[in-house]
């Protein structure tokens, strides 16, 4: 397939960007948003085979702060609003007038935000595994975690009134978490072209806007909660998550209940790397729903 890499100038910094494939006649390009915020393009790369498969380009771009987009810590201007101020700008840079768009996880959030303010241009949205409030995101964290072990549980509450997420007991606690909701492969499990390289920025991102945690919000976006604006979204919409998802079935029901029109792919035993666990499914399942709404 033909990879077409390149930079998109944004706020006195440069912008990663990365386009697969070509569009066949009558297919719109496919905008992929990735999560975090401070992951990276790479885990959603399974999107690719989007491209080899049924001839349309996906374009993914890596935030300010991450990946192949370094830069010094912006705490006057990373926020949730500067996000969508990028994804605007990499529209634009990039000549995408007509698009479809999916945003995985905070990828997802940052997709309804900014389809809340009706772009033009904008054929479908696919949030996949994003939350409208991350109040009830952190609610249903609580509920998962309250099924682990007991140790667990306690060694993880320990780390969130210390912050030490480094002690071994943690370590383990969180892997269990992640194994059951997260993604069903740990880093070191995964087919290494689905990781963001060591080396790359991104942790200092996610701290700033999330936390040092996946359970508590302690950064710029705690309180993020767009759950009264979806009823604005005039995009056609389809909303994905894993049955094992801990963006879980109450949360994306939430989301499809308030989007008017939201359609909902749920996908059995997967979790919230179900993109990854059933590609062929998952890719076969966002192309249907693309085709619809050219």
């Amino acid at each position: 397939m033909n990879v077409i890499e390149g930079y998109v100038p944004f706020a006195g910094y440069q912008t990663y960007y990365r386009i697969v494939g070509d569009c066949a006649q009558g297919r719109l390009p496919l905008l992929c948003i990735h999560g975090g915020p401070g992951a990276a393009y790479n885990y959603i790369s399974s999107l690719d085979d989007i491209a080899e498969r049924y001839g349309r380009a996906v374009i993914y771009y890596d935030a300010l702060g991450c990946g192949k987009s370094p830069c010094p810590p912006l705490p006057d201007r990373w926020s949730a609003e500067f996000a969508e101020e990028e994804l605007v700008e990499v529209r634009r840079a990039l000549g995408l007038d007509h698009v479809h768009v999916l945003g995985q996880s905070w990828g997802g959030m940052l997709a309804m935000q900014y389809a809340t303010h009706r772009p033009s241009g904008v054929a479908s949205m696919v949030v996949a595994s994003g939350p409208a409030s991350l109040d009830l995101w952190l609610e249903e964290a609580a509920r998962l975690r309250s099924y682990l072990p007991d140790k667990m549980q306690e060694a993880l509450v320990q780390a969130d009134e210390d912050g030490d997420y480094d002690r071994p007991e943690v370590r383990a606690a969180r892997d269990e978490y992640y194994r059951r909701h997260v993604q069903a492969q740990l880093d070191d499990e995964l087919d290494p072209r689905y990781v963001r390289p060591a080396d790359e920025p991104g942790r200092e991102l996610y701290e700033f806007m999330q936390g040092k945690s996946e359970f508590v919000v302690t950064g710029k976006l705690s309180g993020w909660d767009v759950t009264d604006d979806l009823h604005r979204i005039c995009i056609p919409t389809l909303f994905t998550s894993g049955e094992a998802d801990e963006c879980t079935p109450y949360i994306a029901k939430q989301v499809v209940d308030c989007i008017p029109g939201c359609e909902w792919a749920l996908f059995k035993n997967g979790t919230h790397n179900v993109h990854v666990e059933q590609k062929d499914l998952y890719n076969a399942t966002v192309e249907d729903f693309l085709e619809r709404h050219e």
